[in-house]
């Protein structure tokens, strides 16, 4: 695929940095649907939109809060993770015609992440927030935090779905991953999943708080890829 922006050794490379350059217009705290409409941009038309998302997005990092905005002065870095590889190559694609983001950024290089050595239990930070939740008799649904230990189950529950979809074997489910309960600076974080126009943006609460996921290397490996809990294709979830 020539492009020198491009720095992807393998098929297999799943994880990917975006070095991006530079905003130009003032960034929202309310930028994941931003993120999220890019990835769908590059990855041009496809049935990704749905609630087990096979791979997770990060948050933008190196910014800095000017007043009600984020500026990234040295440009970002942006993370992305694919359980299916070939969506990262539909990525490159994408990208290689088009590398605006949003707010006058631009994809300057894409940077393969080595795989780590994974080994149970692993402790990851979060790459932004978590969103767990859980259905209410009514039908709708409470958004659950790092301190109520229901998050537990529930976090293991959407992962084993998860997999079962992936398609991975039956030893590797044995999984189980909780909030690292331990961490002093555990918050709450408030964010916009979707923006509603002429109504009320869709917003969550979900927990900065590392995670710890005990299973087997594929099945840890898996969790560094996809994220946990809910929303990871819409910016909630992502490890590193």
């Amino acid at each position: 695929m020539p492009s020198n922006l491009w720095h992807i050794k393998t098929e297999n490379a799943m994880r990917i940095q975006l070095v991006l350059s530079p905003n130009i217009q003032p960034v929202p705290f309310s930028y994941l649907p931003d993120l999220r409409h890019a990835l769908h941009k590059w990855l041009g038309p496809n049935d990704l939109h749905d609630d087990l998302s096979l791979y997770s997005l990060g948050w933008l990092k190196g910014g800095e809060k000017i007043g009600r905005s984020l500026y990234f002065p040295q440009g970002a870095t942006w993370n992305l993770g694919f359980y299916n590889s070939d969506l990262g190559w539909e990525l490159a694609k994408g990208i290689i015609k088009d590398k605006h983001l949003a707010y006058g950024m631009t994809v300057e290089k894409a940077l393969e992440v080595p795989t780590p050595r994974f080994e149970s239990p692993m402790r990851f930070a979060v790459d932004g927030a978590v969103l767990v939740r859980d259905s209410r008799l009514d039908g709708s649904r409470e958004c659950i935090l790092w301190n109520d230990i229901r998050s537990d189950v529930l976090l293991t529950q959407t992962l084993i779905k998860k997999m079962k979809k992936a398609g991975l074997a039956e030893n590797h489910q044995q999984i189980k991953v909780r909030f690292d309960r331990s961490y002093a600076k555990a918050r709450e974080k408030v964010m916009t999943a979707k923006r509603v126009e002429g109504g009320k943006d869709i917003q969550h609460k979900a927990s900065v708080c590392p995670v710890i996921v005990e299973g087997t290397p594929e099945a840890i490996e898996f969790a560094w890829l996809v994220g946990v809990g809910d929303l990871t294709g819409s910016g909630f979830g992502a490890l590193v």
